[in-house]
């Protein structure tokens, strides 16, 4: 039952966010091939044809430049002539030398050309508080001042305003090996410093969250800082099977899909207790749950640099995205942002880049079917959901979130993981007379199916017609291991 006249909360747009990371070939070579680069039909250095195919999927924002890398980044090694720009080993990612080619000016600019909101996140593991304090008065401050005149000099007469700042990357781990009741301290006085510098929307400080199910790192979070200086508290979860051995990103067997679909739906416990902490200490649900990575991760490609995390996109990928993006949204209430890993080349991806050729994930044909969620109004919904069997072990087999967006349209997104069987279900709306609705579908004929350069529209939508409607009930039959989004008129 969907009840189509209630809804209160909002389904944030950035939930649906991304992430490019300075690793492997997600910004060089993904986002970016240098301004000289007469090949690839480029604006100012990034690739035109990423730049449409991400406005198509209207990214709302975009986090950068890390990730691990983010705390071994000075951001004023990425300003002034390209000639004169210092350069780095990138120890993280493959040992790579990082020539500082794409810095501050180029992520921002290519944010206003994607017309996506950037989220910077800020070097606490290897920086001092002045170094952010700087950067936020290089980007944001219009008057004078050292770090204004600065960007004026380097090019950029108006500040960018950025919004969305993360004060360190998971500094349980890579961003220095931290307790969380030293980066508590730390989070506070560096949050003290990052001052508005004339941004009328105000900075939004997002505190590097818990890993997985690490609760006591939420709690000391809410409970330490100051809400005055929080605005958000991340988490980072990867549906992964072991991290000794990740399994194939194709290739996979029926008993490594089914963990990898119990990995990718146990976000809903971990969204669900980590709020609850939040609830404890903020009732009002003042303070976003920022999910700022998430994701499937496997054993790289055959024959790829380790370091570089680059793997293929299957329908198993489009599985792990649809059952979560629901999840997000039916937990609109508390989850303000999310950030899948990563936009290109990486993880997750939404694209894969092999010199001048461009290729769409399943992945990214779910977040387009989906954007229609996008600041809509989260509807009420409630259904007997069916079982997934797999040996002696069962899965929720559907996945299912509905809105309303603000010109009255409803919208259904629906999953079903199972390998094998169809599941129908009844979707009765009330409060509603809907006649005219729409459907697109994902699906294909393997699990193991996906794109490739010599064969990119293999897994692409297709119009979905079978479903009926009678007084008021939807009855869709929902194909194995495929997404389904149906839109009224």
């Amino acid at each position: 039952m969907i009840n189509a006249d209630q809804g209160k909360h909002q389904i944030s747009k950035h939930i649906y966010g991304h992430f490019a990371e300075h690793l492997g070939r997600c910004i060089y070579g993904g986002f970016y091939v240098g301004e000289d680069n007469t090949e690839i039909p480029n604006i100012d250095g990034v690739r035109k044809d990423v730049i449409d195919a991400l406005r198509e999927l209207k990214i709302p924002n975009l986090r950068w430049p890390g990730g691990c890398f983010a705390d071994t980044y000075h951001w004023q090694d990425g300003i002034g002539p390209k000639s004169e720009r210092p350069t780095l080993v990138n120890t993280w990612w493959g040992g790579v030398t990082e020539d500082n080619s794409f810095g501050t000016h180029d992520f921002l600019n290519m944010c206003e050309q994607l017309g996506a909101e950037p989220y910077l996140a800020a070097n606490i593991g290897s920086g001092t508080v002045r170094e952010l304090s700087d950067w936020v008065q290089y980007v944001n401050h219009d008057g004078q001042s050292p770090m204004a005149n600065l960007r004026v000099q380097n090019g950029r007469d108006e500040a960018w305003k950025v919004k969305y700042w993360g004060v360190g990357n998971e500094t349980w781990g890579c961003g220095g090996n931290m307790t969380v009741e030293y980066y508590a301290n730390l989070y506070k006085q560096y949050a003290t410093f990052m001052s508005d510098w004339g941004n009328t929307r105000g900075i939004y400080r997002i505190a590097a969250g818990a890993t997985n199910d690490d609760y006591h790192w939420t709690e000391v979070m809410m409970r330490d800082v100051p809400h005055s200086l929080l605005e958000g508290v991340g988490l980072h979860y990867y549906s992964v099977l072991e991290w000794t051995d990740k399994g194939p990103a194709v290739g996979f067997s029926d008993e490594q899909y089914f963990t990898t679909m119990k990995r990718a739906l146990r976000m809903e416990e971990l969204v669900t207790r980590h709020s609850t902490v939040m609830d404890k200490y903020d009732p009002e649900k003042k303070i976003g749950l920022i999910v700022d990575e998430w994701g499937g991760w496997y054993n790289v490609e055959e024959g790829t640099n380790p370091g570089f995390l680059y793997q293929q996109n299957t329908m198993r990928d489009a599985m792990i995205a649809g059952v979560t993006l629901n999840i997000f949204n039916n937990h609109a209430e508390r989850v303000k942002m999310a950030n899948l890993a990563q936009t290109i080349n990486v993880l997750q991806a939404v694209i894969l880049t092999d010199e001048n050729k461009m290729i769409l994930t399943p992945t990214y044909h779910v977040m387009k079917m989906y954007n229609v969620h996008q600041d809509a109004t989260l509807l009420p919904i409630m259904f007997d959901n069916v079982d997934y069997v797999h040996g002696d072990e069962k899965l929720p087999a559907l996945s299912v979130s509905a809105s309303r967006s603000e010109d009255g349209k409803i919208h259904i997104s629906m999953v079903n993981i199972d390998l094998e069987k169809s599941q129908t279900i009844k979707l009765n709306i009330r409060g509603m007379d809907l006649k005219d609705i729409t459907g697109s579908i994902l699906s294909s004929g393997s699990v193991q199916d996906h794109n490739t350069f010599d064969n990119p529209d293999r897994v692409a939508p297709k119009e979905f017609k079978d479903f009926k409607m009678s007084k008021g009930i939807i009855t869709v039959e929902i194909p194995p291991y495929s997404v389904i989004v149906l839109n009224s008129k």
